[in-house]
């Protein structure tokens, strides 16, 4: 029996997944839990640039509203991680993958190819969100300290979301 994928579905259930995460996960001020970039990263690679950022817009927004109560803050940082995103699959997977709008996942790819994917997408989504979110008020260390605590958690997370995304790649 063959099974349809159910791509958009997925994200939408990921993109709640998320704003439950927001409203009722609060593990301290110095970790901050996401999802998003790693559903940035697993959209299709056929979707040109200014669609994947108006998607991340959107799905930032969404989570901004409904959740973290600071409209625009992750739409702030997730905007970014949709423009580095085809550049990012071309640099670490190879530019014939984004020109054939070819899948990736971790049996195509390798763990250390997708692990450094979603870090890269992961840092600069979490740098921008600290910095922003901080607006200076905070010490060096302590944003330090959260955008290391943060890293570490995301990751872990991400690695079965990005699973999830694309487990049925053909």
């Amino acid at each position: 029996m063959k099974t349809e994928r159910h791509f958009t579905l997925m994200y939408i259930l990921l993109l709640v997944a998320q704003i439950l995460i927001c409203n009722f996960i609060n593990v301290g001020p110095h970790v901050f839990i996401s999802i998003l970039p790693v559903l940035i990263l697993c959209l299709p690679l056929d979707i040109p640039a200014i669609i994947l950022m108006l998607i991340a817009a959107v799905s930032g927004l969404a989570v901004d509203w409904l959740a973290e109560g600071i409209y625009g803050l992750n739409m702030l940082a997730l905007v970014p991680v949709a423009f580095i995103r085809n550049f990012t699959v071309a640099l670490l997977f190879g530019k014939d993958r984004t020109d054939r709008a070819e899948g990736f996942s971790f049996r195509k790819n390798g763990f250390l190819r997708v692990s450094a994917a979603i870090l890269i997408c992961q840092s600069v989504f979490l740098a921008i969100y600290i910095i922003a979110d901080g607006a200076g008020t905070k010490p060096f260390v302590f944003n330090l300290l959260k955008f290391a605590a943060s890293s570490v958690c995301c990751y872990i997370i991400s690695l079965p979301v990005f699973n999830m995304m694309t487990s049925d790649e053909k």
